[in-house]
């Protein structure tokens, strides 16, 4: 690892620690009290965030939910909405498959399907293998999201150029294959130990180093 980087993450967290336990709190709170409409819309968000710009895509989300399209519309209806979203048509389909994955008796029960699960890395399993749309970075995001992921490495370019920077690992990788994704993710847990930053810190605190701010 590079000391002088180390060093200057240190410092930079120090700065930003209590912006990010207010966010985290805020992702906390969703799984505490949020509704299955509340989580579903955060996986709809990181349905739509791969090769797009997130603060594009929460607008499309709140867009959704604001004319209801979010839960009850087709794919030729939420693509609409989508404007500025990379890939629409395919990412519409993609919502609406995930919320029929998430209906039991008519009904949304994200809730009661990611309850069922020991912990966070059985549910990214379950999401991965059973969402479309959803590999490793997508499924770890949304768990942090809802306050259920913290531990969890969200791998995105951002995250990934500056642990090659800090000297976590060599280079950006050009593509990430499960057992890569895991083994940097032990890595960046070897870094929040040896820092002493959290993970859900660590993962904000880069990605804020990255685009200036600290947002989902």
């Amino acid at each position: 690892m590079n000391p002088d980087k180390i060093d200057e993450i240190l410092a930079f967290h120090r700065d930003q620690k209590e912006k990010i336990d207010a966010r985290l709190a805020e992702f906390r709170r969703i799984w505490a009290g949020g509704t299955d409409c509340d989580l579903f819309a955060e996986l709809a968000f990181c349905l739509l965030t791969p090769q797009s710009r997130a603060r594009v895509c929460w607008p499309a989300v709140e867009r959704l939910r604001g004319c209801e399209l979010l839960f009850c519309g087709s794919a030729g209806e939420v693509v609409v909405e989508l404007g500025g979203v990379r890939f629409a048509e395919t990412k519409a389909g993609r919502i609406v498959a995930a919320r029929r994955q998430f209906t039991r008796d008519g009904r949304l029960a994200v809730r009661a399907v990611l309850g069922g699960f020991s912990d966070p890395r059985a549910a990214r399993e379950w999401l991965v293998e059973n969402v479309l749309g959803l590999g490793y970075k997508e499924a770890s995001h949304f768990l942090r999201n809802i306050g259920l992921g913290e531990e969890l490495a969200i791998l995105d370019r951002h995250i990934l150029k500056n642990l090659a920077l800090l000297g976590v690992i060599d280079e950006v990788p050009k593509s990430l294959t499960k057992k890569r994704y895991l083994e940097i993710e032990q890595r960046m847990i070897a870094l929040s130990e040896k820092t002493k930053i959290p993970m859900g810190h660590l993962d904000l605190l880069l990605w804020s180093k990255e685009t200036g701010e600290i947002f989902k």
